[in-house]
């Protein structure tokens, strides 16, 4: 009987490690949903990217085949055309507005786990406990019995 309670002590051991590995290690459920949270945020940035591009391609589109809005972006830049005059103001400088963001770069965080040795530390360690814990009850219970 003295021998299964011993075994039981290593069982529950290995018991606390598998679930504290599966809980706080590199492959557990918090690091798992610290990538599951990085991977959403990547996947936001990849659409508002996407975004980004169908407005260039239509900027594109539009200076490429609307003469139109050709001359309003070069009139923007400072450009005109041979008929027309227009009057600079010195200090001022080009009204360069930004039609479009260009975007941002988005790098995924690595996952924060605890290391395995300290897993294996506290699982030692309880198994240490819990044989502490029913020696010293056998020897309260012999020394009561005596």
């Amino acid at each position: 009987m003295k021998a299964v309670k011993y075994l039981f002590a290593l069982w529950t051991g290995f018991f606390v490690y598998t679930l504290l590995i599966m809980m706080f290690g590199p492959g557990g459920f918090f690091a798992y949903r610290q990538l599951q949270a990085e991977q959403a945020k990547i996947e936001a940035n990849i659409q508002s990217l996407v975004l980004i591009n169908h407005e260039l391609e239509d900027s594109m589109s539009s200076l490429l085949f609307d003469r139109d809005t050709l001359a309003l972006y070069a009139r923007e830049q400072g450009y005109a055309q041979r008929h027309e005059r227009f009057i600079r103001i010195v200090g001022l400088g080009l009204q360069n507005s930004a039609r479009t963001s260009p975007g941002e770069a988005v790098l995924a965080a690595e996952p924060q786990f605890t290391d395995g040795r300290v897993l294996r530390i506290i699982a030692f360690s309880t198994v240490i406990t819990i044989l502490l814990c029913m020696a010293l009850f056998d020897f309260l219970k012999h020394v009561r019995d005596n």
